[in-house]
């Protein structure tokens, strides 16, 4: 399988369980705890897997950057958490590093 889907499955597990951390209230609720449990369980394999093929500071920056992405989006959306300017500019260079990562370094491919 293509380690860049493997890293993105990696990516979609831990966003899961992080927003499902949210609702777990202190794992004071059994489903979602047992989302948290089980998504970071499914995250930290598929990220171990793309270890024998992404370098670590790649796969990590990537696997965070997009993260931290995705349960911005998931935190305003579902937890009506606020974007000001500077979040949402600060977002925005999130992503635009981890395009540049992938798109100019020859550091992961």
């Amino acid at each position: 399988m293509n380690k860049w889907l493997i890293l993105g499955a990696a990516i979609v597990a831990e966003t899961i369980a992080t927003a499902a951390l949210k609702s777990s209230e202190g794992f004071t609720k059994l489903i979602p705890s047992a989302v948290v449990i089980i998504g970071y369980g499914i995250a930290f394999y598929f990220l171990s897997i793309t270890l024998r093929s992404i370098p670590v500071g790649i796969a990590y920056a990537i696997w965070s950057g997009v993260g931290i992405v995705l349960i911005t989006i998931i935190g305003w959306g579902f937890f009506g958490q606020k974007l000001d300017i500077p979040a949402l500019i600060g977002i925005g260079l999130i992503i635009a590093g981890v395009v540049t990562m992938n798109v100019f370094s020859s550091s992961g491919h």
